[in-house]
């Protein structure tokens, strides 16, 4: 999504805080199509699949972003609203986290997801990246590629194009014989994504077509962008087709478009029918009401349509990303509901219902009945009666290394949870000032195991008071990454410590360093005994008579990361606006259930499972 677009849209819509391309060595052209018509082709400013006239209706639906068992259910749900085609992003960091054999198992199985898709009578538009944004951790890049934190990124580097080539060629060919020019439900598929507000890199663009091409893909291939000229010539490529992102009414970003591509359909790639939220800020909405007849202002000028979110999804585990508004850091909340039709939970909200009745106007609905809203559990209360201190618990949790100055986690080999420094201070007794450069994002400060301060990088200029107590004395650092940047030209946000560590500006050496992924906690000793202070692990049980979707509350308690049953659910944040995560049924198990949470600040008087969400 454009930053550009961004503003406009929240100012006045908010309530709340395909080309076929050519092919290599020739083949199909740009555009004219006629004498080939499987698959999605274009006639003048018209839309054809398999030779007939086609509109396309399509909502975004993040797979990464809802449970597999899932799946089924929210597409169906997308139909019965009346679309004809799901669109996806594909997150490369999802798949292959670490450098190496990318995983297409499970939830991960983005082939699977297309062919439901196909069998629920859904088309499918993929937007392979490699950069995905979507408000994703990294914008879906993988974080090994900061092990050089200053590596070049989304540009016609070598390298960076050598990993997104041997990515292609793991991902692509999952796709060829689902394309619709084979008789598969994939229509179209995204070159980049909105690259006029990153660059104008136009070789880059090219090598990801051809790259693309090079794999088998031979759908039409489209760039999308925000509704400026400025946008539109420095993300597309002549030989592909462009479409525009935006919220609100189409008649601003349409007249764009005709501008710059006078003769080829009109396509909103992403129309914003609701927002995401950051930590801090107040829940954002969008008017139902209006955003049906802006729906209806974009099909009575005879454009398709992408809505931006159809579904509702979660950002599980370490997922979230981040914006930055000049220096200021912006970390997104674990739910990504985003106001959409249908909820994060899967329910059908009167948006949904505003958005169907129009889109009736334009296609026949199927003829069955709506889904029912997913079941929920009962309410109840949980007590928390074991706990297990982070620091007192770090050799289970990590080997360390040593090093002479702070690296950050990607040169290590880490790709997310959390990583401690630590060092012994020698010299002048006292109080004296200790700094820190190039955190990512919040640390904790200890001096000789006591709790002395916080960092965060949007006070850059704040210091600690460290005192030095006789010979020596022991300064830790737990840094607490929340999501990297995800858009603009601060994508380069290595988490950790980047820079230097200072104390009355003496650079401190000999680190030991612990990496804190946090994806086994089977090592950790809970006791009943009293709850430790500072960041420590809680435990509770929870039973559970017959499984079915819950929420999560922590009321009094501050900052921290939850897992049930094993599998890490997200974030949690006094600041909100965001009160309940969301547990879907299929984690849930018949009989007892353990739930650890991870608070980095101070405990509340229990846990509260709820029947009904609060997102803000």
């Amino acid at each position: 999504m454009t930053h550009f677009s961004r503003r406009r849209f929240l100012s006045a819509a908010m309530v709340g805080a395909a080309s076929v391309g050519v092919a290599v060595g020739g083949g199909r052209t740009a555009f004219a199509q006629a004498e080939d018509p499987r698959g999605l082709t274009i006639r003048g400013d018209a839309f054809l699949l398999d030779g007939e006239p086609f509109r396309i209706l399509s909502g975004a639906f993040h797979y990464f972003r809802t449970h597999p068992k899932d799946w089924r259910d929210r597409l169906t749900r997308m139909r019965a609203m009346g679309l004809n085609t799901v669109e996806t992003y594909v997150a490369w960091n999802f798949h292959q986290p670490y450098e190496g054999k990318a995983d297409f198992t499970g939830w991960r199985d983005v082939a699977a997801f297309v062919r439901t898709a196909d069998e629920v009578g859904l088309k499918v538009i993929v937007r392979p990246g490699p950069y995905i944004c979507a408000e994703w951790d990294f914008g879906g890049l993988p974080a090994w590629l900061l092990k050089d934190k200053d590596a070049p990124l989304r540009r016609s580097d070598p390298a960076f194009e050598r990993a997104v080539d041997a990515w292609f060629a793991e991902l692509l060919p999952r796709f060829v014989d689902l394309q619709a020019t084979r008789g598969g439900p994939v229509i179209a598929m995204q070159v980049e994504n909105e690259y006029g507000s990153y660059g104008d890199d136009h070789a880059y663009l090219e090598h990801l077509r051809d790259s693309m091409r090079a794999q088998g893909v031979d759908s039409l291939l489209f760039c999308s962008n925000g509704a400026t000229q400025d946008a539109l010539k420095a993300g597309s490529l002549p030989d592909l087709l462009s479409t525009v992102n935006f919220g609100g009414d189409p008649t601003g970003p349409f007249a764009e478009l005709r501008a710059f591509q006078p003769d080829k359909p009109l396509f909103c790639t992403e129309f914003w029918d609701g927002w995401f939220d950051h930590w801090g800020e107040r829940h954002h909405t969008t008017d139902p009401a209006q955003t049906a007849a802006d729906v209806e202002k974009i099909l009575e000028a005879g454009g398709s349509i992408n809505f931006y979110m159809a579904v509702g999804g979660t950002n599980f585990g370490w997922s979230a990303g981040a914006n930055l508004t000049g220096s200021f850091y912006q970390p997104t909340v674990t739910s990504y509901d985003y106001d959409s039709p249908i909820s994060e939970s899967g329910e059908l909200t009167e948006k949904f219902h505003r958005v169907r009745d129009v889109l009736a106007k334009y296609t026949t609905l199927p003829n069955t009945p709506l889904p029912p809203t997913p079941h929920r559990m009962p309410a109840q209360r949980v007590a928390v009666r074991e706990s297990a201190s982070l620091m007192a618990s770090l050799d289970a949790l990590g080997t360390p290394v040593r090093r002479t100055l702070p690296v950050h986690m990607e040169a290590l080999g880490q790709a997310h949870g959390l990583i401690h420094y630590r060092t012994r201070v020698r010299g002048q007794q006292g109080a004296r000032a200790l700094r820190l450069t190039g955190l990512g994002d919040r640390a904790l400060v200890f001096g000789d195991g006591k709790r002395i301060g916080t960092f965060d990088r949007n006070q850059p200029d704040h210091s600690v008071a460290f005192t030095v107590a006789g010979a020596s004395s022991t300064l830790d650092l737990l840094v607490d990454p929340t999501g990297r940047i995800n858009f603009g030209p601060g994508l380069n946000d290595p988490k950790g410590i980047s820079g230097k560590v200072l104390l009355d500006d003496e650079e401190l050496h000999d680190w030991e360093i612990r990496r804190l992924p946090l994806d086994n906690l089977a090592a950790l000793k809970f006791t009943g005994d009293d709850m430790p202070t500072g960041p420590a692990f809680h435990r509770a049980r929870i039973h559970v008579d017959t499984p079915a979707d819950g929420f999560l509350a922590f009321p009094g308690w501050d900052k921290g990361m939850v897992w049930l049953n094993g599998f890490a659910l997200g974030r949690y944040w006094s600041l909100g606006p965001q009160v309940t995560l969301y547990a879907p049924s299929h984690l849930w198990r018949k009989g007892r259930n353990e739930l650890v949470v991870l608070e980095m600040e101070r405990t509340g008087d229990g846990i509260e499972l709820r029947s009904a969400p609060d997102v803000g």
